[in-house]
């Protein structure tokens, strides 16, 4: 598989919330909690779990960053 996207992060699924269209999939990555939002459909054919080692690729155009 080739992607450009550089930001590869693995992780493991600690919890799904599925709506009517959307599943909020949340994730631990090293101590760092991640949130996804998927289609229902893509967290049906992924197969995703609690539980489940996956790879978050992170592909964004903006980053906003802020300090007190």
């Amino acid at each position: 598989m080739k992607l450009s996207a550089r930001n590869a992060i693995p992780a493991e699924v600690t919890g799904i919330t599925r709506g009517e269209a959307t599943a909020n999939v949340e994730l631990s990555a090293g101590g760092l909690r991640l949130v996804a939002s998927v289609t229902t459909e893509a967290a049906d054919e992924l197969k995703l779990n609690v539980g489940s080692q996956v790879t978050a690729f992170v592909k964004a155009s903006d980053m906003i960053l802020a300090v007190d």
